[in-house]
């Protein structure tokens, strides 16, 4: 077997498995068995679990990182120095995860390792996708911010991340979805058909008005927003 062929059915194997069981419930021994291959392949190619959690999300990263960046050079050529609005931001931001993992047939494991990063990454894995990838969503979230300068900071921040949950707990379980469309609704259901109608249900909830309690103290931050803005 190839080098090559070694690595690709290594990560093959560890992206269904980490999806479908989690980072700490499976062992490398797990992987090795259902990959055929011994446990010193994945330590040369590799060197450690670590290593190999953040080989499988680069594999996704990375291919979405430079698309993302070109789409948003596009935008902001498109736009030429205006607010680029929500709707266009989140949009494209849907087409580019949707090309990717489209490339090899995975979107729901790309969603269910995305959700995996959130609720059970552990530091290093914060810190490999912060270092290689973080420039691209610092970008992305400044551009967010001033398609909604009504927002406070901290309240941007978790409407981002309410988002970002809807999109992955929906896309995570589309097979499911599809299944319940065409027996109660007789609706044959796309992945696009899909992204098309959840797409105005997150920019709803991106331009929401605030809860009250937040409305009543909105001077304050409004004042400190503007300080940190300028």
């Amino acid at each position: 077997m190839a080098q090559s062929d070694t690595v690709t059915r290594i990560l093959d194997t560890a992206e269904v498995l980490f999806a479908e069981r989690g980072f700490a419930e499976t062992s490398l021994r797990n992987i090795t068995s259902k990959a055929r291959v011994n446990l010193a392949a994945v330590n040369y190619h590799f060197g450690s679990k670590k290593a190999l959690i953040q080989a499988v999300f680069s594999r996704y990263l990375d291919p979405f990182t430079q698309r993302f960046h070109t789409a948003l050079d596009e935008l902001e050529g498109q736009h030429a120095g205006r607010v680029i609005p929500l709707e266009t931001l989140l949009e494209t931001m849907a087409t580019t995860v949707l090309a990717v993992p489209a490339e090899r047939n995975s979107l729901k494991v790309f969603m269910r390792l995305l959700g995996l990063a959130y609720s059970q990454a552990q530091g290093h894995l914060r810190r490999h996708i912060q270092q290689e990838y973080g420039d691209v969503f610092t970008r992305f979230t400044e551009l967010v911010r001033k398609a909604t300068p009504d927002l406070p900071d901290a309240e941007r921040f978790w409407r981002l991340h309410f988002m970002l949950g809807t999109v992955i707990f929906t896309l995570s379980g589309l097979d499911a979805l599809r299944d319940i469309a065409e027996k109660d609704y007789h609706e044959q259901v796309s992945v696009r058909d899909l992204v098309r109608r959840l797409l105005p249900v997150v920019v709803a909830a991106m331009n929401a008005p605030l809860p009250l309690a937040l409305e009543e103290g909105k001077p304050e931050e409004g004042k400190h927003a503007n300080a940190y803005a300028s």
